[in-house]
């Protein structure tokens, strides 16, 4: 038997179902992805995939497309806490590509991979709407600024590995 959406979960995805018509299922795949996600260590296996497939009534392909299309969602195990770099124009001018080497060299990985003890993934981001801070990251749920290698160290730092 693959893997259930849990009471909790479903709860949170019947709330975001409640905010569209009943005909328009799948404009909660988004969100239920994401709850999913949460709920298992930051990753989606095929049967998570499946399940809210299952659960919203929808080919597993229309859930398939949403995983794979958007960076938010991961495929394999990532680490404790996820970095996105954001490496777009504005960024990219302000210096995201030192801000990326310096990650690198710091974490001892490259983009895309996860520390040997599971505790960072790097990952880059094509945008985090933060233009105006460039360069800008954003780990878990917070955005950092007007990054310099010295802030990163203060914020990896302050990070409870």
């Amino acid at each position: 038997m693959g893997f259930v959406i849990s009471q909790s979960e479903q709860e949170e995805i019947d709330r975001w179902l409640l905010k569209y018509p009943p005909h328009q299922k799948q404009s909660a795949v988004l969100p239920a992805l994401k709850i999913v996600q949460e709920k298992n260590g930051g990753w989606l296996a095929t049967e998570h995939l499946d399940a809210v497939a299952d659960y919203l009534s929808l080919p597993k392909i229309a859930v398939y497309e949403v995983a794979s299309f958007y960076s938010l969602f991961d495929l394999k195990p990532v680490g404790k806490h996820k970095i996105y770099v954001c490496t777009n124009v504005s960024c990219m001018l302000a210096g995201s590509e030192t801000i990326v080497g310096y990650l690198e060299r710091r974490l001892g990985i490259k983009m895309g991979e996860t520390t040997q003890d599971g505790c960072f993934t790097l990952k880059e981001a094509e945008c985090l709407a933060a233009c105006g801070g460039a360069p800008a990251m954003q780990i878990d749920n917070t955005y950092y600024e007007n990054l310099t290698p010295e802030k990163i160290e203060s914020i990896l730092a302050g990070l409870n590995g």
